[in-house]
């Protein structure tokens, strides 16, 4: 899944793509890298970002949307948790909504529940404005996996099948350092839930910690990160860097064929 954020303040790229015609020309470069889903946002959720509203959000993405599903034949993806902007982008041809909230606005599992649209629902603790202040947990993968299944079971029960629900449990989302890693040395266990997992690591803050790189220079600790997500399994990671990441995990599809 390859990153196109539409925002001037997202923690990596804010700001490189914020015009429509850039975010359409890198997007399209993503998907020539071998992206085989390109996912749209068009507010930050980084820790401390400034909410957006909502015909802001509309206006920066619907136009990317729109432009990308003439010129592309793989999915596309709304980062959003605002139920109109997944009605919008699911009408402009967006085929997936990825919710940092897992549905939890009101509103929202209705929007995709009448769409014939599949969903990416995240754990986070608190909101992008606080997650990152003292999060605590007695059991962070027993809490992250009841969560994800609870949301999982709502959506089921609101009529949108298995088939379509992907789980994500939110690295640093309201993780500290030892969560993140507690996380990914666990991350095997999901596999209960029977869904398939996204994992987003791509430069996120643990691994700048880890290595003490900033964000524009963390290129090898996301690749590590992605691998070991895919060899204990993650369906579908989420990334900045498309083409080194396509690369790493083409040895680890051959190994685990």
């Amino acid at each position: 899944m390859g990153i196109v954020n539409v925002t001037p303040d997202s923690f990596s790229d804010g700001g490189q793509f914020a015009a429509s015609n850039l975010a359409i020309e890198h997007a399209l470069e993503l998907a020539e890298e071998g992206a085989a889903i390109l996912d749209i946002g068009g507010e930050s959720t980084r820790p401390n970002a400034v909410p957006v509203g909502l015909q802001e959000e509309l206006g920066r993405v619907i136009p990317v949307i729109e432009a990308l599903v003439s010129k592309v034949n793989i999915p596309i993806s709304i980062d959003t948790y605002k139920p109109q902007v997944m009605q919008a982008a699911i009408a402009a041809g967006a085929s997936i909504v990825n919710d940092v909230r897992a549905l939890q606005e009101e509103g929202a599992i209705e929007v995709v529940a009448k769409s014939n649209a599949g969903v990416c629902l995240m754990h986070m603790q608190g909101t992008p404005q606080t997650m990152q202040v003292n999060p605590q947990y007695d059991n962070v993968v027993n809490e992250v996996i009841a969560f994800l299944q609870s949301r999982q079971q709502a959506c089921i029960d609101a009529g949108i099948t298995k088939d379509r629900i992907v789980l994500d449990p939110g690295f640093g989302f309201g993780k500290t350092r030892a969560h993140n890693i507690v996380l990914i040395q666990h991350l095997h266990q999901f596999s209960t839930l029977g869904q398939p997992l996204l994992v987003g690591l791509s430069r996120k803050s643990i691994l700048g910690q880890l290595t003490d790189n900033d964000v524009d220079a963390r290129l090898y600790a996301s690749i590590a990160a992605n691998v070991i997500a895919a060899l204990n399994g993650a369906k579908i990671v989420r990334v900045h860097d498309v083409k080194a990441t396509v690369d790493a995990l083409k040895i680890v599809s051959a190994i685990q064929q």
